[in-house]
């Protein structure tokens, strides 16, 4: 008898067939062994180059579309979807649109506002926030975002950089308000988010809403005629002095609102916003993302560590914004159970350190760290689409094609660029820490700062490489491995980090000058353990037969600074180290920071729960390292 084989035999592959599987497997494992990132940089890659190529189109087309157009054709296409949530209210895009065009309408009937006139907002987080803001730029306005941290001079000085024809301010802001009325310029109306008004002069918002129509103004009042043209504008501290008002173009909302897609966030999703709105994560990633998406939001006034996981629950959450100060209150928490019983599979912001990060995966389950790097007025920004641990981006040579950066050396003593003997600035190795700089260009201009002419050329350096090239200062000091991840290292210049917002030392000294019995004031920063950040410490110099009042240094202090600028150590000196240039030495003080033990000067403590400045004392100093004193 015929065996089977015999009867149907096996096709025999031809004998190239068991080589190319070789070669392929080959292949697979030079790849995971030598470019273990290679699919995952090449679909980020592939979703840059997307929206590149969509933004591409739309110009060629002769289309100019912004947030605001893809806003407001969701609100036709999607009318009963909700987009905001905010303290159990549920706001639907229809409801915002229409909310929106009745502001827009108050404000075409009451005021002369024309297309590009500047109107600054200071308001906490709240639903009208966003209808103002939209109802705004429906009329074709720049809206300035004010800080509300920020109080009497600052925040007076905040007002006349962007020049605006109006000042809205919130219902809750009214106190805010009431310091500034009197110093403010005369010809800045100012309306508040109320019905009626004990201010003279000033106008309500809320009783004319009411009685506004809901019909859009007209299109060629809002439509943008370049996607480099001014929309918004942010303050942000920068290196040195007080707020400035980064021009912010539709390009950069577009930017910025893409953010949440690159990460993967789809319309099903719902993003859960607690950060400040006034600040470009939560306003342009946030608000700006949901808009691309299509997606919800569900909006917090203020963050409460102890209703977020709650809040998180409540609502379905699946994305949340954090910054690394966010993340560590909520490892810092008792432990409960069931601390994974949640949706959220991604956690998208910046500034987690290493060790918060490992314990937030550990302790609240499988949720996908998105951290990024971006500067609110800058032209660079850094994904991290990989996951790894403790990096703010990664880049690769397709995309410093794109976006052409470099890091360079940097004198930390003269605080400025090493330059080699040619006049040229050095690129640091792997490794190394450098200048992070980026090239600006037609594709990733720098758009500046408002009305500050001298600081938009400050924040450029000339004669890089070769002559005539151009690039954007970030201030930040960043470190680049051998498999080309990025990791913030440092801060230039006299700002530093906390609480997750940049202080202005200079700012904090003014105010601390300001005093009778100080002669002089030297602020920078120190690091305290297990906190992100640098706490501010000031240097003092007591005039001539003068005493430390600290009463009154306390008094100052929260009067005129923000909570997070006030700074939490005090040093008395006899005299004021100078570098050679005649700058305030701040190296040696950073360095030897706040222990009583090994100086000599006598050293204080802003104490909240005392609400009082106190002497720091060695046991004082234990229980701040051993994080059992509150900062």
């Amino acid at each position: 008898m015929r065996g089977w084989d015999d009867l149907y035999p096996l096709p025999v592959p031809p004998s190239w067939v068991p080589g190319a599987a070789v070669g392929i497997l080959s292949l697979h494992f030079i790849q995971k062994l030598l470019f273990p990132y290679f699919w995952a940089d090449l679909r980020y890659l592939l979703k840059v180059i997307t929206y590149g190529l969509r933004m591409e189109m739309y110009r060629r087309q002769g289309r100019v579309v912004t947030v605001l157009d893809k806003f407001v054709k969701l609100a036709e296409k999607q009318p009963h979807k909700p987009f905001l949530i905010y303290e159990g209210t549920v706001h639907t895009y229809r409801d915002v649109d229409r909310r929106s065009n009745r502001i827009a309408q108050v404000f075409l009937q009451h005021e002369a506002l024309k297309k590009g006139d500047t109107v600054a907002l200071l308001m906490g987080n709240e639903p009208d926030f966003i209808h103002v803001w939209f109802g705004l730029a429906k009329l074709g306005c720049v809206v300035a975002f004010l800080n509300f941290n920020v109080r009497f001079r600052s925040l007076l000085h905040c007002v006349s950089s962007c020049e605006p024809k109006i000042l809205v301010v919130g219902a809750d802001l009214l106190e805010t308000l009431e310091e500034i009325l009197p110093k403010l310029q005369k010809d800045v109306r100012v309306w508040i988010v109320a019905k009626d008004s004990t201010f003279p002069g000033v106008h309500t918002l809320l009783d004319k809403i009411e009685a506004a129509s809901e019909d859009s103004v007209p299109v060629n009042r809002c439509s943008a005629n370049s996607l480099k043209s001014a929309v918004l504008y942010i303050f942000t501290s920068g290196t040195t002095g007080l707020p400035k008002a980064a021009v912010i173009s539709h390009l950069q909302i577009l930017k910025g609102a893409a953010g949440l897609w690159a990460f993967g966030a789809t319309s099903e999703d719902i993003i859960y916003i607690t950060l400040p709105l006034y600040h470009s994560a939560a306003s342009l990633l946030g608000i700006g993302g949901c808009i691309e998406l299509g997606a919800t939001c569900v909006l917090k006034k203020k963050f409460s560590v102890s209703q977020f996981w709650s809040d998180c629950r409540k609502y379905n959450v699946t994305v949340i914004q954090y910054i690394g100060e966010l993340c560590r209150y909520l490892c810092n928490q008792p432990v409960k159970e069931g601390e994974k019983n949640h949706k959220v599979r991604l956690a998208v912001g910046n500034g987690v350190r290493n060790d918060v990060w490992r314990e937030f995966l550990d302790r609240f389950g499988a949720v996908k760290i998105c951290e990024f790097y971006g500067a609110t007025e800058g032209n660079i920004c850094f994904m991290n689409h990989t996951g790894k641990i403790g990096s703010v981006g990664r880049t690769n040579f397709f995309y410093k094609l794109f976006f052409p950066f470099d890091l360079i050396k940097y004198d930390f003593q003269k605080d400025e660029p090493i330059r080699n003997k040619h006049g040229w600035c050095e690129k640091v190795k792997k490794g190394e820490a450098g200048l992070l700089i980026s090239k600006v260009n037609t594709k990733n201009p720098f758009f500046g700062y408002a009305g500050n002419k001298r600081h938009t050329e400050k924040k450029l350096l000339n004669e890089v490489f070769k002559k005539g090239d151009l690039y954007f200062n970030t201030g930040d000091l960043m470190v680049q491995d051998h498999d080309n991840f990025l990791y913030f290292w440092d801060r230039i210049g006299d700002t530093f980090r906390w609480k997750g917002e940049n202080v202005a030392t200079t700012e904090v000294s003014d105010v601390i000058a300001m005093l009778d019995f100080i002669q002089e004031a030297n602020v920078y920063g120190v690091s305290v353990p297990d906190h992100e950040g640098k706490a501010g410490m000031a240097s003092l110099i007591l005039k001539h037969n003068a005493s430390l009042d600290l009463e009154q240094m306390y008094k100052q202090v929260v009067t005129y600074l923000p909570s997070y600028a006030c700074p939490l150590f005090l040093r008395v000196q006899e005299k004021m180290e100078m570098t050679g240039t005649f700058k305030q030495q701040k190296f040696r003080l950073v360095d030897e920071g706040f222990n009583p033990s090994t100086i000599t000067d006598p050293l204080y403590f802003l104490d909240n729960s005392k609400k009082a400045y106190v002497l720091l004392t060695k046991e004082l100093h234990e229980l701040i390292l051993s994080g059992k004193m509150k900062l």
